[in-house]
């Protein structure tokens, strides 16, 4: 792929020119400088007028050679013929990128250090005068052997040397020791760049498709390119890529992909170089979307530009990442297993095993059978002992998977066979992957195809939809294991007990398939499984389960996130939507792996407790019978009742307790569990009427792994209540879950905050950490009307790129006589204590609030009132709040 016979292009740099100007140069840096800065503007002209990339990166090779050796002329260098000037790395391969480093080595041989040394510091200091970025190392042969035998990337950027001045003959004594077997063996080589890349791989949660990927180290990109390279040149001796096709490694058109492949990450490269004016290789989120608009890309229905773009990109590193693991497989038999004895097992009349690893029997097999290509991964499933595909099976399935057409997925074997693959006890979601990496997945279902590589450009999806979707098989996978018992017991013994797991599959794998054809995903996509279990021949009750889960999978997590679940109409609401106890399992499964497979983030201990209450209270509301929902005041009169049982154990008299329910209304009873009512009544009694606010901590959970923490505070009400708790509660760096807020007759407040640090994990289990909160929420909220400031912080790098408008809703609900305040805005430090700011400003009380976090942006609920108590209705100052709100918090993100 790599070509170092440069055409020489005098308008980037003509030598006569370039002499005159340094006889008329007081100083030659002016002269190198502007012959750099007018070779880059022609360059970057020339690319956004669509000049071929080669040229480009070539040329620039080409130009830096130029002026290396005019530098290099400019001092003395006493006996030369024990010298070189090499380039290494990627200079050394004859590619240069706008910003890439230049790399050099001085190569010394029987010439004191000190001979040369006064020579080699002024060219590198000139080199660096003129804005060359230069990564340089100056070394002896024996040094050269030595370094490299020590570390492999030494090794690597040695192997890709050329000579640029001096001594020639060096180098090629360099290049042959480095190369040779006392250095590194073949085998050790192929080993050390697997291992390297791996590592490298680790370092980007090992996919082609993190949010900002890397276009050189991310899997895919074009350090695994070089990685093929780097091992064909050590191994087979290759100068080029295209050497593999004569050793029958590489076909003509997989080199034509090849080089596509590469070109397009060289495009990107460059454009990205020269739109950043430095060197920078990550595609980070302001990059991407500059880039598409560089690149013509428009926003269309159901697709911004940006993600058009990146979609591409994905798709790209998709294939370089399949075409880097079936050569690296190949180099794996070649270098690795060739001398060991050959064991080939039959499996079926179309598979062997070879050594351990599926092979065709012939290859003819796809062509004659073209259902063995499912047949395969059913295979691997079977035998998880399998290690893997021979590399010349995984050539015959790219080289025929074009036969997968309407005929293939309508043949009775295949369906079959796909079904018996997710009936499987083992692998399905390894070999659902492994068809989605040979592109056979997206052929079958022709709808994944559409969603392969397509990207959702924000922070709560932090994978492509197709990678998201196979994440979420392999989480409902994992909830059967034993290791996950702990952090998901619900849907440990949920899944264990379910009577088809492949349903569960099937929906997973529909769930999102509609994301970006615009509409409602959910219901396009509940049409499109119908499709598909009508072609698989499942039943009846087995495709409206399947559908009703792909059109509702959104349902379980709304309904907690942003609705209050301890109120009996909202569960009976969800209960009569589930319908039964089988639909409620499945949901619940599936709506937890989605989250899980969403963005790692999302499952924390709030969220875990919220959707196990959820589950709970559903489950008892389906076998108590959905005709017979809750009577709000049976609910009351039994959780007061084990109430009072618990504080009559401890001594209470019956007469105080009832004495102080009474200012409590009907909701606080309905919200809260007997024990928490029984603690906080409990406090408040022995309280008294002391004027300090009582401050209480306590874990939500018996599980300590699921519990956020409560910070329960009882004290008079005021105005600005919210604020100083919401403000208090930044100054230590919590991040506030969840409000509920209740004032009762005798005007004393029972707020119960439920907070987790600001990395969204429990609190830790100190007493003493737990201690100084207290006090510190007591010394804050002694004097509410001097609430400590608004902490500024910084707002982190790509909350604000995501920055949209906020939104604000204001009704009354004729229910509670309260106005129901909705915000969503980008989520950022401090927010809700910047929101009780602007509610202290307008008299504006807090009754009750529901947050919800979902990515970078957050989707809050209040329920407010004046300071009265009555609804905030006057049209003109609904206006002015919405207003302030709107234009403070959008300043603030604007601000940063």
């Amino acid at each position: 792929m790599s070509n170092t016979a440069f055409a020489a292009d005098e308008t980037l740099f003509s030598l006569a020119e370039f002499s005159a100007a340094l006889e008329q140069s007081a100083s030659p840096i002016p002269v190198f400088k502007a012959t750099i800065k007018a070779a880059q503007e022609t360059m970057d002209a020339r690319f956004k007028d669509g000049e071929d990339i080669r040229k480009l990166v070539y040329g620039r090779a080409w130009l830096v050679d130029q002026l290396l050796l005019q530098a290099w002329h400019l001092f003395d260098w006493p006996d030369s013929q024990h010298l070189a000037l090499i380039a290494v790395g990627g200079y050394g391969r004859g590619e240069l990128h706008p910003r890439s480093d230049v790399d050099l080595l001085i190569l010394l041989d029987n010439i004191e250090d000190s001979a040369v040394q006064e020579s080699i510091s002024s060219f590198l200091t000139l080199l660096w005068d003129i804005n060359l970025d230069i990564g340089s190392s100056v070394r002896t042969l024996d040094e050269c052997y030595n370094e490299a035998m020590n570390d492999i990337t030494i090794a690597t950027n040695l192997i890709e040397s050329r000579p640029l001045v001096g001594n020639e003959d060096l180098h090629i004594q360099m290049y042959l020791r480095v190369t040779s077997e006392g250095a590194w063996t073949d085998k050790e080589f192929y080993l050390a760049k697997v291992q390297e890349q791996a590592g490298r791989h680790d370092k980007t949660n090992d996919t082609e498709y993190n949010l900002e990927p890397n276009l050189k180290t991310s899997p895919g990109g074009l350090r695994d390119l070089q990685t093929i390279g780097w091992v064909a040149k050590r191994h087979f001796g290759a100068t080029y890529i295209r050497d593999l096709v004569d050793h029958g490694f590489v076909t003509e058109l997989e080199l034509e992909t090849l080089n596509k492949g590469e070109l397009y990450m060289w495009t990107v490269r460059y454009g990205l170089h020269m739109l950043c004016n430095r060197r920078e290789d990550r595609l980070l989120f302001d990059h991407q979307r500059t880039l598409a608009d560089f690149f013509g890309y428009k926003d269309q229905d159901g697709a911004l530009a940006v993600e058009q773009f990146m979609s591409k990109y994905y798709r790209i590193a998709k294939a370089m990442s399949e075409f880097n693991n079936m050569l690296l497989q190949y180099f794996d038999e070649v270098i690795l297993r060739h001398e060991e004895e050959q064991i080939i097992e039959p499996l079926n009349n179309r598979f062997n095993l070879h050594n351990g690893f599926i092979k065709a029997a012939h290859e003819k097999v796809f062509e004659h059978q073209p259902f063995a290509m499912l047949e395969m991964f059913v295979l691997l499933a079977q035998n998880p002992d399998i290690k893997g595909v021979r590399a010349s099976t995984i050539r015959l399935i790219r080289n025929n998977r074009h036969r997968i057409d309407d005929d293939f997925r309508n043949d009775i074997r295949n369906t079959s066979l796909f079904m018996e693959l997710l009936k499987q006890e083992n692998q399905v979601s390894t070999e659902l992957k492994r068809m989605n990496r040979y592109g056979i997945l997206g052929l079958y279902l022709p709808e994944f195809g559409r969603i392969v590589g397509q990207m959702q450009h924000d922070l709560f999806h932090i994978y492509t939809v197709d990678a998201h979707t196979l994440k979420v098989i392999q989480k409902i996978r994992q909830f059967r294991h034993s290791d996950y018992r702990e952090k998901f017991p619900i849907a440990h013994r949920i899944i264990n007990q379910l009577p088809k797991l492949e349903l569960i599959y099937v929906a997973g794998l529909y769930h999102d398939i509609a994301k970006g054809r615009g509409g409602d995903h959910s219901e396009l996509g509940a049409e499109d499984v119908i499709h598909f279990c009508r072609r698989h021949h499942l039943g009846k009750w087995d495709t409206h389960l399947v559908q009703w889960l792909v059109r509702s999978h959104l349902l379980m997590s709304m309904t907690a996130q942003r609705k209050d679940i301890s109120d009996p109409d909202v569960i009976h609401q969800f209960a009569l939507q589930v319908r039964d106890i089988v639909h409620l399992d499945y949901l619940y499964i599936l709506t937890v792996a989605d989250i899980n497979a969403t963005n790692h983030s999302l499952w924390n201990s709030w969220r875990a407790t919220l959707m196990r209450q959820l589950y709970t209270d559903t489950k008892r509301a389906l076998r108590r019978g959905l005709e017979n929902p809750v009577n709000k005041d049976d609910r009351i009169e039994q959780i007061q009742s084990e109430s009072m049982a618990i504080l009559q154990r401890k001594g209470y008299p019956e007469s105080d307790i009832l004495d102080f329910w009474s200012m409590l209304g009907e909701d606080y009873f309905l919200r809260e569990q007997p024990q928490h009512i029984a603690w906080q009544t409990q406090a408040i009694l022995e309280h008294g009427d002391s004027d300090l606010p009582l401050v209480m901590i306590r874990k939500t959970s018996y599980r300590a792994f699921e519990g956020a923490t409560e910070i329960f505070i009882y004290m008079h009400d005021l105005p600005n209540l919210f604020a100083a708790a919401a403000s208090a509660l930044d100054q230590l760096h919590l991040s506030i879950q969840d409000a509920r807020i209740m004032v009762a007759d005798n005007n004393q407040a029972l707020n119960t905050y439920t907070v987790l640090t600001e990395d969204n994990l429990p609190l830790p289990d100190d007493d003493n950490y737990l201690d100084q909160i207290q006090l510190s929420l007591i010394e804050e909220l002694d004097d509410p009307d001097d609430f400590p400031a608004i902490i500024q912080r910084r707002i982190p790098r790509q909350m604000k790129l995501f920055a949209y408008p906020t939104q604000v809703n204001l009704s009354t609900d004729p229910v509670t006589q309260l106005t129901t305040l909705e915000i969503m805005t980008p989520d950022r430090p401090g927010l809700l204590a910047r929101l009780g700011g602007i509610f202290v400003d307008f008299g504006i009380s807090v009754r009750k609030a529901k947050i919800a976090s979902i990515g970078e942006r957050v989707e809050d609920f209040f329920f407010i009132s004046d300071d009265q108590g009555r609804p905030v209705s006057d049209p003109e100052v609904c206006r002015q709040l919405q207003q302030a709100i709107c234009q403070q918090l959008d300043e603030h993100i604007q601000a940063e």
